[in-house]
């Protein structure tokens, strides 16, 4: 296990001094998945959610929430995010949403935030757009699938 490096030594919560550390290009995907009734699944693969293109509503905030995670998560970094890509891919065996986001910087810090980030939102956009005809949706599965750069070097979920 790594040291947690979020922690002073008092054990109080601070950001990470990263001013020391090589700029470097990163890269970080992670993934996530929206469950859902199959009459849900449905209206959303013909269109016919009454709040409009959910997938397209959704890939749109997943990469808003991207670009301001150090606005929701206490000790994030603020980067220059370089790219986000968000894709949605509607799949009946679950039935639901798969979502993918990959972000990248170059930068002294990883963007596994960002990406988790833009999952998240994204996943909730879903929810929100077709709550109305589908509480029971259920968020789930989101994790950091590939991270590159930096010290750690490169991580591939199994």
């Amino acid at each position: 296990m790594a040291e947690l490096t979020h922690f002073d030594a008092k054990g109080d919560a601070h950001m990470v001094d990263v001013s020391d550390k090589p700029v470097t290009a990163r890269v970080a995907t992670a993934r996530g998945h929206v469950t859902m009734a199959q009459e849900t699944f449905a209206m959303i693969s013909e269109g016919r959610a009454k709040k409009g293109d959910v997938l397209s509503v959704a890939r749109l905030a997943g990469i808003m929430g991207a670009k301001k995670t150090p606005e929701l998560i206490p000790l994030c970094h603020p980067l220059p995010v370089t790219k986000v890509a968000v894709e949605l891919t509607l799949d009946p065996a679950l039935p639901g949403v798969e979502i993918e986001a990959t972000v990248k910087t170059t930068g002294q810090t990883g963007v596994e935030m960002e990406a988790l980030t833009a999952v998240s939102t994204a996943a909730l956009t879903v929810y929100d757009m077709v709550k109305a005809v589908d509480k029971a949706m259920q968020i789930g599965g989101i994790r950091v699938t590939l991270k590159e750069g930096g010290k750690s070097g490169r991580y591939t979920a199994e």
